[in-house]
């Protein structure tokens, strides 16, 4: 049995930064982790599927390399060597995070943890073997999420037919043919990834579009890319109970007044993550979970429990892993007694990584209007930026939505080549109060694609000039 000022239950993007955050501040720290260091975003989510998403990339580049004057011929595609690619990314990822705890003498506790009395840990490991620790300051859960099925229509994951976003990281070849079950970011990242590799790929989606909590002309903008590529496109879908073979499955779907049974070598269902709540004495230590299923958590991030806090997508939406790691950073600071800045919700940007990309931050124009708010958009097309052109990538736009009055930026909707790095102008322009003005005032480098944000905000303004 060993003692720590702090114990994290969990080594994601949540866990492992507050890990590192608390032994920065002095601490003694343990992370609790069965599986490798990086959770779920590192291993299984993010950085498999980007890596992934890179090779899609290079795909469509080499398509269009002709327009370049490089012409590529006998190209061979294998989604295996790209997957395997993407594992070893991941890998090295994990060790990457392990280092960094070897360099902040931050523990690492192998084994699932359970609650014990007088905050302590109880870790068992692999080989069953278990031992228990105390926390002197703070017990810290930041246990992530898990894919879900959906079981009520037949789509229960079984790691052959029908795969989880886990498992579609793990398979040596691109399926002839995929039904991908959610369009939101894993589902349109996915279905990017497998029509590059040659799937024939079909989107059902329940709602009326893609990408649904995103800005309604970024989904629409993103349909009609994924169309141009031969992904079908199948939004207010009902599907019926599924038939599973061991060649593959059958899916009735009603769209659009029409009934049809439609067949797939593969399917991937994409339809969102469950947080991993059944942490062994949870509920006798005192910590009560909302009605959505999250641990309930204050504006410090501590549970009903004193001393025992919740970070990351177990704590609530969003489940982005960038708000798991910027709520371990706070909750470090809370515990270490240092000062903090509470998390600000409002303004956590949005990305999705398919190509072209999506990115957003605060809110949507339909938004704006269910609120009532006075308003002015400002839009700016890639087609329309010279750095766009250049490189070939003028697909989509820039859409900042601005305050009438005031010019306070409300929202900013970006689909186009790195929209998820031009994201984060509008980000540090909205934690920093600035108004359309100061961007109408920062002078951008030309030729650059972050001009488009430029002409965006003069827009909005009544003074564009390009386009």
């Amino acid at each position: 049995m060993a003692q720590y000022d702090v114990i994290y239950v969990g080594g994601g993007p949540a866990g492992y930064v507050g890990a590192l955050r608390s032994a920065q501040l002095g601490q003694s720290v343990a992370v609790v982790e069965r599986e490798g260091l990086g959770g779920t975003c590192v291993l299984w989510g993010c950085i498999p599927a980007k890596a992934l998403l890179e090779a899609a990339s290079i795909v469509h580049k080499v398509a269009k390399g002709a327009e370049f004057g490089v012409k590529a011929e006998k190209v061979t595609l294998d989604y295996g060597v790209a997957m395997k690619r993407s594992r070893a990314v991941s890998a090295q990822n994990s060790k990457g995070v392990e280092f960094l705890f070897k360099k902040n003498k931050i523990t690492w506790l192998k084994g699932s943890g359970a609650l014990s009395a007088g905050r302590s840990v109880k870790v068992t490991a692999a080989d069953g073997k278990t031992e228990t620790h105390t926390a002197t300051k703070a017990i810290v859960i930041a246990t992530g999420s898990r894919v879900k099925g959906l079981p009520q229509i037949g789509l229960e994951l079984n790691k052959t037919t029908i795969l989880s976003s886990d498992e579609a990281l793990t398979i040596d070849r691109a399926p002839a043919t995929m039904a991908i079950i959610g369009a939101g970011a894993v589902g349109c990242e996915f279905a990017d990834v497998f029509n590059a590799f040659g799937s024939k790929v079909t989107l059902l989606e329940v709602m009326p579009r893609i990408l649904p909590i995103e800005d309604e002309d970024c989904s629409a903008e993103l349909a009609k890319a994924f169309k141009k590529r031969g992904i079908e496109i199948i939004t207010g879908a009902k599907l019926g109970t599924v038939k599973t073979t061991k060649s593959g499955v059958t899916i009735p779907v009603e769209a659009n007044g029409e009934k049809k049974e439609m067949q797939f070598d593969l399917v991937l269902v994409a339809a969102g993550r469950a947080p991993n709540i059944e942490v062994p004495g949870l509920k006798e230590a005192g910590v009560q979970i909302t009605e959505r299923g999250f641990i309930k958590v204050n504006a410090l991030l501590e549970t009903t429990a004193k001393g025992i806090y919740a970070i990351g997508d177990v704590a609530g939406p969003p489940m982005l892993a960038h708000k798991g790691s910027r709520e371990g950073h706070v909750v470090a600071d809370i515990i270490g007694g240092h000062k903090h800045h509470p998390v600000n919700y409002g303004n956590i940007p949005s990305a999705t990584y398919c190509h072209p990309e999506v990115a957003s931050i605060g809110l949507t124009e339909a938004q704006c209007k269910e609120k009532g708010l006075a308003y002015k958009i400002g839009k700016f097309p890639f087609s329309a930026n010279g750095r766009a052109r250049t490189s070939g990538e003028t697909e989509g736009f820039v859409k900042v939505i601005r305050d009438e009055k005031y010019g306070e930026i409300l929202g900013a909707h970006i689909i186009g080549a790195h929209a998820t790095e031009l994201i984060h102008e509008i980000a540090v322009a909205r934690e920093n109060e600035y108004t359309v003005d100061e961007i109408d005032l920062t002078i951008h480098a030309h030729p650059t694609l972050s001009e488009a944000i430029a002409e965006a905000v003069l827009d909005s303004m009544g003074k564009m000039l390009h386009a």
